[in-house]
C-alpha cells in the first residue's frame, strides 16, 4: 500500500518532533497477548468485562490496555499501559517490547504511524465500537487521505451507530468489512453456583418468600434486620439470606440475629432453613452465584454508607434477580443507572425505605417483571460482546497456525 500525499506529510511532521522515549510498564507476559487500544474513557467496567471474558476463553491469554484514562486492572492477566507517541522510535520501542499477537482498537482517535507499524508488522488488527465522535479531530477533517489510509490497515470494522456507520462507509476502502453492530457495554460475568445445592434449597424452601442481602458491611447489618423485621409484618414466612462482606463478621451477626430474637440457620454449619427460620446466615465469599439464584429480590451492599463504592450489578441481574441498593455505588455507577432506567433496580436510602422495598418487591409479580428488565439490559451489549471475542479468538487462531 503506497502512502498519501497527506500521509507522507504527516509522518514528516510527526518526525519533527523529538521521541517521549516510551518505557513500558512491565516485563512482556510469556504467552499470546492481545493489544486494546481504548482512548476514549469512561467505558472502563465494558472493556474489563470484555478483557476477562477473552481471557477465560484463550487459556494463557494476557490482554494489554493503552489508553488516555487512568486505570487500575481488576486482575493479573490484565496490563494497563500508556500509548506511545506517534515517534518512530517511540511506537517501535512499543511493538518491539510488546509484540502482540492480535491488536483491537476501539472508538477511533487514530494514531496512524503507531498503527501503520503494527500492520507493517503483520499484526491483525479489528477496530471496534466505532463511532463519528472518534473521527473528527483537526488532523481527521484537513486530511481525510490521512485516515482513509490508516483504515485500510484494519481487517475488520465494527460500527457501534449510524452515524458512525456512515462517517466509517465515507472513509473506508470497499475491500474493509464495515459492520453495524451496536455499542459495547458492560455485562458483567456470571457467577457459578452449584446446580445440586440449588435445586436441593429449591425443594425445602418451596414457594417461600426470600430476599437476600448481600456482601454487607458492618454498620449495614443493622439496616437490614429492621428492614427485615418490618417486611415481615406484611410476609410472615418471608426468609432472608444475611451474606456479610467478610467472614470475620460470621460471630458478629450471629450475636445480632439472638439480640433480635430472630430465628436463624448457617449454612456453613450444614444448616437449612425449616419452616420456622427466618434468616439463614451465609458467610462464605464464594458462594454469591447461588444466592442471586435461589433469592428474587437482592439487596447489593457495601452501598448505603460514605465510602463504600457497591457490587457490580450485572452479576446479580445476569442471574435473574431484582436489585436493591444505596447510594454510593460509584465504582459501577454507570451500571446501577442503566438497570434503575429500565426499571430492574430501585435505590434505597436507609431501613425505612429498605423494609418497604422489600415488602412491596417481594411479591412474585413485582420481582419476575424487575429481573426480566434486568435480564435485558445485560443481554443488549451480548451480541457485540460475541462478535469481538469472535473475530479475535479466529485471528489469534490465525496467528498461531502463522507460527508453526
Amino acid at each position: 500500500m503506497s502512502d498519501s500525499l497527506g500521509l507522507k506529510a504527516y509522518r514528516a511532521l510527526v518526525r519533527r518532533n523529538p521521541p517521549t522515549r516510551y518505557a513500558p510498564s512491565i516485563d512482556r507476559p510469556e504467552g499470546e497477548v492481545l493489544w486494546i487500544h481504548a482512548p476514549e474513557k469512561g467505558n472502563a467496567l465494558a472493556l474489563f468485562d470484555l478483557a476477562k471474558r477473552l481471557c477465560a476463553q484463550r487459556h494463557g491469554l494476557s490482554v494489554l490496555i493503552t489508553g488516555d484514562e487512568a486505570i487500575v486492572s481488576p486482575c493479573a492477566t490484565i496490563i494497563i499501559d500508556t500509548a506511545p507517541s506517534e515517534h518512530p522510535q517511540d511506537t517501535g520501542t512499543f511493538l518491539e517490547h510488546w509484540q502482540p499477537d492480535v491488536a483491537l482498537w476501539l472508538w477511533g482517535d487514530l494514531q496512524p504511524n503507531l498503527i501503520l507499524a503494527a500492520h507493517r508488522q503483520s499484526i491483525p488488527l479489528i477496530m471496534a465500537d466505532a463511532d463519528q465522535q472518534g473521527f473528527e479531530n483537526r488532523r481527521d477533517r484537513w486530511l481525510p487521505e490521512v485516515a482513509r489510509d490508516v483504515m485500510a490497515c484494519f481487517q475488520n470494522v465494527l460500527a457501534r451507530t449510524d452515524p458512525g456507520h456512515a462517517r466509517l462507509a465515507k472513509l473506508m476502502r470497499s475491500d474493509v468489512a464495515l459492520e453495524l453492530s451496536g455499542p459495547l457495554m458492560a455485562g458483567g460475568q456470571s457467577l457459578v453456583y452449584a446446580q445440586s445445592d440449588f435445586d436441593e434449597l429449591s425443594a425445602i424452601l418451596g414457594g417461600r418468600p426470600i430476599w437476600l442481602a448481600a456482601s454487607v458491611q458492618s454498620n449495614e447489618v443493622q439496616t437490614v434486620l429492621a428492614a427485615h423485621r418490618h417486611a415481615l409484618r406484611q410476609s410472615h414466612r418471608l426468609l432472608l439470606i444475611l451474606n456479610p462482606a467478610s467472614e470475620d463478621q460470621a460471630a458478629e451477626c450471629q450475636a445480632r440475629l439472638s439480640a433480635e430474637g430472630l430465628r436463624s440457620a448457617r449454612w456453613e454449619d450444614g444448616g437449612m432453613p425449616d419452616d420456622n427460620c427466618q434468616v439463614l446466615l451465609a458467610t462464605a465469599q464464594d458462594e454469591l452465584g447461588l444466592w442471586y439464584r435461589v433469592a428474587p429480590l437482592s439487596f447489593l451492599g457495601s452501598s448505603l454508607s460514605s465510602g463504600q463504592y457497591g457490587l457490580d450489578p450485572f452479576q446479580a441481574a445476569a442471574l435473574g434477580t431484582a436489585i436493591l441498593y444505596g447510594p454510593n455505588v460509584r465504582n459501577h455507577m454507570p451500571s446501577y443507572t442503566r438497570l434503575a432506567a429500565a426499571g430492574a433496580a430501585r435505590i434505597v436510602n436507609d431501613a425505612g425505605a429498605l423494609g418497604v422495598a422489600v415488602a412491596r418487591l417481594i411479591s412474585p409479580e413485582h420481582a419476575a417483571s424487575m429481573a426480566m428488565s434486568g435480564w435485558d439490559v445485560v443481554s443488549q451489549g451480548a451480541a457485540i460482546t460475541d462478535r469481538i471475542t469472535e473475530l479475535v479468538i479466529t485471528s489469534l487462531d490465525a496467528a498461531e497456525e502463522g507460527t508453526h
